[in-house]
């Protein structure tokens, strides 16, 4: 049953997570959208396409694609869904989670410069510059759960969590945010990123995969879903209190994965993105964030706080 659950939520909700941002902007535009799963129909649709490789591009370019969408993959196993757990819990897991996905978007950024193109070389500079910048607020919110709590693994620092205690309340606010944050970084979307843009001095994630095509944009793109619906299910793991029955908990996961690409839909049709000078600004508002959970798990351990 498990693996079940787990294979409904990161191998179907990804494509479902990027089917409902495409009908939520459609909304906004006074238009139909596409069907629910055309992303996964496009999904298939370029993995029946040819490859096409520059002959300045090579063995990392070929598998870049590969290594971005197995890191995601292999990422998702520490993740515990709300109601039947994680399938591998380990300490320290959530190290593990972050450093497979640095290896991931290792592969794809010495992908982007391997083409030997300035241009692709630019995007791959900024996007280590940005996921620099959330990496140490995901550690620090995480580290700070971990000593609050005395637990060292996603499930236990997730079933420590309990809902209803003013200060909890607190944390879970403050932790839901910033992984949304860091959720529009990974996914590379509005006010980070434009997953549409096509102005070359403001592209980031699309300026990097200009040279990928066929099945290496297939894995590109379900990768990109997937960390957005790992973080949701994140966000999930740490609102719901684990005292919740283990049917209810998975409904409430996907309404929360459901509500998250509905609100990532929403901020891309009436927000515009950042200038480039200003993403950092915005980014470190994980760091404000961050700083704030340490703050409180000091007071509690330190100071006797309730």
């Amino acid at each position: 049953m498990k693996i079940l659950i787990y294979s409904a939520v990161f191998l179907l909700m990804p494509f479902i997570f990027a089917g409902i941002i495409n009908n939520v902007k459609s909304f906004w535009a006074g238009r139909q959208g596409p069907p629910l799963l055309q992303p996964f129909f496009d999904f298939v649709k370029f993995l029946k396409k040819g490859r096409v490789i520059s002959v300045t591009s090579g063995g990392i370019f070929a598998a870049a694609p590969v290594a971005g969408a197995a890191a995601a993959l292999i990422a998702s196993l520490v993740v515990p869904v709300s109601g039947s757990g994680s399938l591998f819990s380990f300490g320290g897991d959530f190290i593990f989670f972050a450093y497979i996905l640095a290896l991931g978007k290792f592969f794809m950024i010495a992908s982007s410069m391997e083409t030997g193109s300035s241009f692709e070389g630019m995007g791959a500079s900024r996007e280590a510059f940005f996921s620099a910048l959330v990496e140490p607020s995901f550690f620090i919110i995480f580290a700070s759960l971990s000593a609050f709590s005395g637990h060292l693994s996603f499930s236990g620092i997730m079933n420590f969590i309990r809902t209803g205690e003013p200060l909890m309340t607190a944390i879970i606010i403050l932790c839901s945010a910033s992984l949304y944050v860091t959720l529009l970084t990974e996914g590379c979307r509005v006010p980070v990123d434009d997953p549409n843009t096509h102005l070359e001095l403001t592209m980031i994630h699309e300026v990097m995969v200009l040279d990928n095509s066929g099945p290496d944009m297939a894995l590109i793109n379900y990768a990109s879903w997937l960390k957005m619906t790992m973080f949701s299910v994140l966000i999930s793991g740490i609102i719901i209190d684990p005292a919740t029955g283990a049917g209810i908990s998975l409904a409430i996961t996907l309404l929360i994965i459901i509500t998250a690409a509905i609100a990532t839909g929403c901020i891309e049709s009436m927000f515009a993105r950042l200038r480039m000078t200003h993403v950092p600004q915005f980014l470190l508002l994980t760091a404000s964030i961050a700083v704030a959970v340490l703050s409180i798990a000091v007071l509690v351990i330190f100071g006797g706080l309730k």
